[in-house]
């Protein structure tokens, strides 16, 4: 599975974004897919997931829960993270990533294809 992220951007606090993530291959919809991402200076850190299949189960970090949306869309082989109510603890690079292990898959050691990231700057 190759993945490839996009949609970052500057964005003032309070704003919003909506990031892609779309993969190559007919097995997308078999993987549980999530967002991750490092701020400088800090590591990687789990942000959302969604279930493999219909995607009828998601989690969240604290930090992003009520302001963040993960979804996908299997005829698209796309995932997506709305994010809204951006805060400048917010920047940081997104990846994406899929996982097949058990859910929910909350660390970076249970995803085995990553994408390339995308930047996310909220600054006023």
């Amino acid at each position: 599975v190759q993945l490839q992220a996009s949609g970052g951007g500057l964005v003032h606090p309070g704003g919003s974004l909506r990031l892609s993530c779309a993969a190559s291959g007919r097995t997308f919809s078999t993987y549980h897919m999530g967002w991750f991402r490092q701020a400088p200076g800090k590591e990687r850190e789990f942000v959302a997931t969604v279930a493999n299949w219909s995607g009828g189960n998601t989690r969240y970090a604290d930090s992003v829960k009520g302001r963040f949306t993960i979804s996908k869309d299997n005829a698209k082989n796309t995932v997506y993270l709305q994010m809204n109510s951006l805060k400048p603890e917010d920047t940081a690079v997104y990846f994406c990533a899929a996982s097949s292990r058990l859910w929910p898959p909350t660390t970076g050691n249970e995803y085995y294809y990553w994408g390339q990231g995308t930047l996310v700057t909220v600054s006023s």
